[in-house]
């Protein structure tokens, strides 16, 4: 027997996907909450929100050929949000880009802890910005089509 639309059930999460979550539904039965009905938030990694398991409880949206779709978000109130469990470790930072077939372009040092007067950061920022012009047109020199005009 297909659940009622618009009734709100428990369940249990089965399998995690990446892009929702499979739960089985008390007397038998299972859907899919999609990503975009786990929380009133951005969900990038369903893991975030839900583990195996786990129990929760969704509201049928819709129940057809045997495929059911359910909301968690909407089976509770708006002001209740899902807060995620950990945030995820940050990346490593990269290594800056080493521009092709030329030297290793000067990273300018870090500007002082704030004492700096305006126009002296003004002056650090003119200068930098036209290296980095410099350099590019010197790039984009040979890029070019056509002849160069006279």
């Amino acid at each position: 027997m297909e659940p009622q639309v618009g009734s709100i059930l428990e369940g249990k999460v089965t399998t995690i996907t990446k892009f929702g979550a499979f739960v089985a539904l008390e007397g038998g039965g299972s859907g899919l909450v999609h990503i975009s009905e786990i929380a009133h938030t951005f969900v990038e990694d369903v893991h975030d929100f839900l583990q195996a398991g786990q129990a929760v409880k969704v509201l049928v949206l819709s129940a057809e050929n045997g495929k059911v779709n359910l909301s968690i978000k909407k089976a509770q109130p708006e002001g209740e949000r899902r807060a995620p469990r950990a945030p995820r470790p940050a990346a490593p930072p990269r290594p800056a880009p080493q521009p092709r077939g030329g030297r290793p372009r000067a990273v300018p040092p870090p500007p002082p802890s704030g004492d700096q007067a305006f126009e002296d950061k003004l002056k650090q920022f003119l200068s930098s910005s036209e290296g980095k012009m410099a350099d590019l047109n010197r790039s984009m020199d040979g890029k070019r089509g056509g002849r160069r005009r006279r």
